[in-house]
């Protein structure tokens, strides 16, 4: 039914305006995500045959710390870190324990990457995006899944090949 249909767009519309309102006190506003200086990875070059398992497995790519340092080094350099840069930041927010700190950290994704004209707006289609605002009204651990799922397909079929075929990688495999 279109009326139900527009009710619940309504709704939700403005709960995720209340989520989404400016803080009211200084010690509520969030730092942007990436704003904490980076730490050098503690790795140790990965051997030839861990290194070559990466042109097949993103997953493998990105559970190894020197891996994903240099994936993340070769996508600076092609200006198209912001898709990994979500892939992290979802990855941090499923280990928050605390439902304030989720929502906030909700809030700061939302902003930072899924909302039109986010400074590092990720590529998702218009479904991907709705499920995403509806599971933002009461976030949990899995609000952003969907979106990242179809992050991590991007990468896998756009990055990760170009990334293999990169002096960053083929340094790795000399």
């Amino acid at each position: 039914n279109l009326r139900h249909l527009l009710k619940l767009a309504k709704e939700i519309k403005i709960k995720l305006g209340i989520l989404l309102q400016k803080p009211d006190s200084v010690g509520d506003i969030v730092i942007p995500y990436n704003e904490k200086p980076e730490k050098p990875a503690k790795t140790h070059k990965p051997s030839l045959d861990e290194a070559l398992q990466w042109r097949d497995s993103l997953d493998k790519l990105l559970q190894n710390n020197y891996g994903l340092a240099s994936f993340k080094s070769f996508l600076k350099s092609e200006f198209s870190e912001e898709n990994l840069e979500f892939w992290i930041a979802c990855e941090d927010y499923k280990k928050i324990k605390s439902p304030a700190k989720m929502a906030e950290k909700a809030k700061q994704i939302y902003e930072e990457f899924i909302q039109t004209e986010a400074p590092k707006e990720v590529n998702i289609d218009h479904f991907t995006k709705d499920i995403t605002m509806k599971n933002l009204v009461e976030p949990s651990l899995s609000s952003f899944d969907m979106a990242q799922k179809r992050i991590h397909a991007l990468m896998e079929k756009d990055s990760l090949p170009c990334f293999v075929r990169s002096e960053f990688y083929q340094e790795l495999i000399k």
